[in-house]
């Protein structure tokens, strides 16, 4: 048989498994029966077609699908980090990229506005917190703004306030993902703002390396959130071949898989903020150790794995083309 005639017999087929979301059980068994006959057909006669590794890749996906379904709640957890976040990360790092873009070009603009207009970091921060924190560096104490409460309690408070504050941010993404954007941006702008009440000061730094011991993971998570708002509210625009019903709801899966993976690194960032930040005076060897687990971390789960994953998928022709 002539491949163009083979795939036009069965593309109205294959396009029914693709897009079929609630097949049952006795579905998805013969489904998958007849995507092996038909992969072993063109495997034979059409071993090089992209049809073959298209074939390949759909019926690894329902064999995942079908293999997950049999794991405990505790396994199929550990799934969800190892393989469904990591492989959904890759899938929508131009919007991760875009995001990233937004909040370096946003906190740039708050560092220079703070520099340019005097007023500024007041307007941004507020009088109450900006006049605490002079009077902090006038005692020799600069972040012991990160000392007023008791460190159990930073930590819940903090820790339920980011999460509540990211699942806001990644739902305001509906609209077409702007509104994560501009309060992606604000948030940039606060701490470009912040950032430059200390460089005024000769403690520009110092700052950046006591924020950044929370704020390496927290930064990273907002901006992942507001992220994932993004593909949740672009999915129906880049449709492809898919109907923008279908596309959306993946979109928004997609961007629920995130936010709800980025919960444990809030939780992290919080206990962070809470217990150690307030010992911003420690050795730099301890604070080094901090910010170096951190930052290996990130670029570990958030960046490398996740390239690493998406191209052994494609070799192992789970992605076509």
């Amino acid at each position: 048989m002539r491949e163009g005639l083979f795939i036009k017999k069965n593309k109205d087929r294959w396009e029914q498994i693709e897009q079929d979301q609630g097949a049952n059980a006795d579905e998805t068994a013969s489904n998958f029966t007849r995507l092996v006959n038909d992969l072993a057909y063109a495997k034979t006669f059409y071993p090089t077609s992209k049809i073959t590794a298209y074939l390949n890749a759909l019926a690894s996906g329902i064999y995942l699908s079908i293999y997950r379904n049999r794991k405990d709640p505790a396994n199929r957890l550990a799934l969800f980090f190892r393989y469904d976040v990591p492989r959904t990360m890759a899938r929508h790092y131009r919007m991760l990229l875009f995001a990233l873009g937004v909040f370096l070009l946003f906190f740039c603009i708050g560092f220079f506005s703070a520099m340019q207009e005097k007023g500024f970091v007041r307007e941004v921060l507020g009088d109450s917190y900006v006049d605490l924190t002079e009077q902090n560096i006038r005692q020799g104490n600069p972040f012991d703004v990160y000392a007023q409460s008791g460190s159990f309690y930073m930590w819940i408070r903090i820790m339920l306030n980011n999460i509540m504050v990211s699942f806001t941010y990644f739902f305001r993404g509906l609209l077409l993902g702007i509104p994560s954007m501009l309060a992606l941006g604000r948030e940039a702008i606060r701490i470009g703002a912040f950032e430059y009440m200390f460089y005024e000061h000769d403690l520009g730094l110092n700052a950046v390396v006591t924020v950044l011991l929370h704020g390496m993971l927290e930064l990273t998570a907002i901006i992942i959130a507001c992220g994932g708002g993004l593909i949740m509210g672009t999915s129906f625009l880049f449709a492809v071949t898919r109907n923008r019903i279908a596309a959306f709801r993946q979109g928004a899966k997609d961007g629920i898989r995130i936010i709800v993976a980025l919960v444990p690194v809030f939780m992290v960032a919080a206990f962070i903020e809470g217990f150690i930040t307030r010992h911003y005076k420690m050795p730099v060897v301890l604070s080094g150790s901090v910010l170096l687990a951190s930052a290996t971390f990130i670029i570990w789960y958030f960046v490398i794995y996740p390239i690493r994953l998406y191209r052994r998928d494609k070799e192992e022709g789970r992605i076509h083309a």
